[in-house]
């Protein structure tokens, strides 16, 4: 078993947090859940991952990840709804990232605020998202 930590910030090994979600063994019990495992999935670069958890509304037909992006850390700042019993929910977050540039490793941070809700078969889905 993986014992390093994950990188959503949970302090739990990635093998007992997003590894499951990413594997497809199992589903995000809440929108904050699958907010962090879609960071994770950024972070490692698992683009079907993130195509799959994507509302079929406003999923793009592609996308790539930026070259010499790494993200560093994440913090939920709040959550609205998105828990076991709702069918939508609201993160913001923050993402601290390192960019290794033409003129060096920029440091910079994302804010977003994130738009979630249950897919037909129940699932959670990222819909959209407002960066800040």
């Amino acid at each position: 078993m993986n014992k390093a930590l994950c990188l959503c910030g949970s302090k739990k090994p990635y093998a007992a947090c997003c590894e499951p979600f990413h594997l497809g063994a199992a589903f995000p019990a809440s929108a904050e859940q699958l907010m962090r495992s879609r960071y994770s999935a950024y972070a490692l670069q698992l683009k079907d991952y993130l195509l799959q958890t994507w509302d079929k509304t406003t999923r793009p037909g592609n996308f790539s990840f930026e070259s010499g992006l790494q993200w560093r850390k994440l913090r939920i700042v709040k959550t609205k709804q998105g828990t076991e019993k709702d069918a939508k929910g609201m993160v913001v977050f923050r993402a601290e990232y390192e960019l290794d540039g033409e003129s060096g490793i920029e440091k910079g941070v994302m804010s977003e605020k994130s738009w979630f809700k249950r897919d037909a078969d129940g699932h959670w889905v990222y819909v959209s998202g407002e960066v800040s």
